[in-house]
């Protein structure tokens, strides 16, 4: 940080430096720090895309959803009808727990598996609306002939197909897709054994086949590789994936201990649009479905999520 600031001083109008300066602050988790270097480089750029969508993304973790709103919106002024700012808006209203607006958002959007993100946004919906058969066929086409590109994304398109299968109740089918899935994710882990989000993948795909020691242990080793002291936005995420695992396996206490933790704390979530958990998406997300007859559970749905820090 202490060189950024050197450089900021011979070179002044680049925004380049205090958009590097945001990155280095929201890491440590320094979140209003992080805001004014956003604002300081929108002024120098006001038309840099990557820029205005990362701002959007701090204010995501912040849970201040009418900002990055209206950041998005700046974006979309820019590139009008961009798939990956539109889903983004849609997980933004399935965090605020209207699902309507997300469908609509998200209705007239056809992602490739090369926009996995707003691929896995719109079978998120489908999901949390628990009406997963119409998104089975596009997702089942996709990694009929998957591109390698993508790499570990494929295994993670494949675990979203075994969760829509599975809430579509096709119970068999899903645990043949996981199957694939599994050997799929641990193929690329050999490669790369630090990867938080492939171990978090194959903490849920394990999750899914009933593995409990492993789906536990896997999470447990992604909070490992990347712990939230080493990144205050993206360090929390294996945290949620270990909050899914303990819920879905029979660990009431241990769930209910990492969802507290999370709602009260600013992150980059785990799933689709990387949208924190907020109490309306606790309300819908069926791997919460264990945790629901809970007190501590209810009383979670009910709080207000953190929405500034």
């Amino acid at each position: 940080m202490h060189y950024f600031e050197q450089a900021r001083q011979f070179l002044p109008n680049s925004s380049r430096i205090p958009e590097s300066l945001a990155y280095v602050a929201r890491r440590r988790g320094q979140w209003d720090r992080g805001e004014a270097y956003f604002i300081e480089a929108e002024r120098l750029d006001p038309r840099n895309v990557y820029l205005l969508t990362q701002h959007a993304y701090t204010y995501i973790c912040l849970r201040r959803f009418p900002e990055a709103l209206r950041k998005l919106d700046q974006v979309l002024n820019i590139i009008p009808d961009d798939v990956d700012t539109l889903a983004e808006k849609a997980g933004i209203a399935q965090a605020e727990g209207d699902l309507p607006r997300a469908g609509a958002l998200l209705a007239p959007l056809h992602p490739n598996a090369d926009d996995a993100s707003a691929l896995e946004t719109q079978v998120y919906q489908a999901i949390l609306e628990r009406r997963p058969a119409q998104i089975i066929p596009r997702l089942k086409e996709i990694l009929a002939k998957p591109d390698p590109a993508l790499g570990y994304v494929n295994g993670a398109l494949r675990f979203a197909l075994g969760w829509a299968q599975e809430v579509a109740g096709d119970h068999a089918v899903a645990q043949e897709t996981w199957r694939q899935a599994r050997s799929e994710l641990e193929s690329f882990l050999k490669e790369q054994p630090e990867n938080d989000l492939l171990i978090g993948d194959l903490a849920l795909t394990n999750m899914g086949l009933g593995d409990k020691a492993a789906a536990l242990a896997l999470a447990e080793r992604a909070i490992a590789a990347n712990p939230i002291e080493k990144d205050a936005a993206d360090g929390p995420m294996p945290i949620e994936i270990f909050a899914r695992v303990a819920a879905r396996m029979g660990e009431p206490d241990h769930a209910i201990a990492a969802l507290q933790k999370l709602l009260s704390i600013p992150y980059e979530g785990a799933l689709a649009a990387n949208v924190p958990l907020t109490p309306a998406l606790l309300r819908l997300d069926p791997m919460f479905d264990p945790l629901r007859n809970d007190p501590r559970f209810q009383k979670l749905v009910a709080s207000p999520a953190l929405k500034k820090q």
